[in-house]
């Protein structure tokens, strides 16, 4: 077998450093186009320097004997500023004097107390560490909380309550979504 060189094999031929062309000569660029640039420009502003000009009247010859001028309308002056405000408008709405003086009766809704009292739970854990943890959260809420254990489970129950009212119940719910605490459910407690 012939030794082989390894080393060149993969390589491609080296290719030829370009050769440095000679440059055309830049054209020198026409100044026409500059200057007539320069001129419309200058035409513009001026166009507008006299529109915004106001033409003098033009002056009249007097051959003949002058007719008498009309008076030009000068805008009338307002009357000076005294020290006194002018009076308030009158009111033509009646309901600020009636408003106040009407009363709404409402009767509310009365509350069913249930005889078995509602409980929260918020959560079921293996350990009672995360239980403990659960019960911390909840405390900084402000809302106190028990964990609770049965004796043939294995898991660790945080319970709020008992509540009397549902609506107790609910608005601690709620408070706990706001904390990010959550999922609590409400039930009424088993003995």
């Amino acid at each position: 077998m012939a030794n082989k060189d390894y080393v060149r094999r993969g390589s491609s031929p080296r290719k030829k450093a370009p050769s440095k062309k000679t440059k055309a000569p830049q054209r020198r660029r026409s100044a026409r186009p500059v200057i007539s640039a320069v001129i419309l420009v200058s035409a513009f502003g001026y166009g507008l320097y006299k529109l915004s000009v106001q033409p003098e009247p033009p002056v009249k010859e007097q051959h003949a004997p002058a007719a008498k001028p009309k008076p030009v309308s000068q805008p009338k002056p307002k009357p000076a500023k005294s020290g006194q405000l002018p009076p308030p408008p009158t009111e033509k709405w009646d309901y600020v004097e009636t408003l106040p003086k009407r009363e709404i009766e409402v009767t509310p809704k009365e509350l069913k107390v249930s005889e078995i009292p509602y409980i929260m739970q918020c959560g079921a854990y293996k350990t009672l560490h995360q239980a403990e943890k659960r019960k911390l959260d909840i405390a900084f809420q402000g809302l106190n909380s028990k964990v609770r254990k049965k004796e043939n489970s294995n898991w660790y129950r945080v319970v709020l309550g008992p509540y009397k009212f549902r609506r107790d119940a609910e608005r601690d719910k709620h408070k706990l979504q706001r904390a990010k605490i959550e999922p609590c459910a409400i039930w009424k407690e088993r003995q």
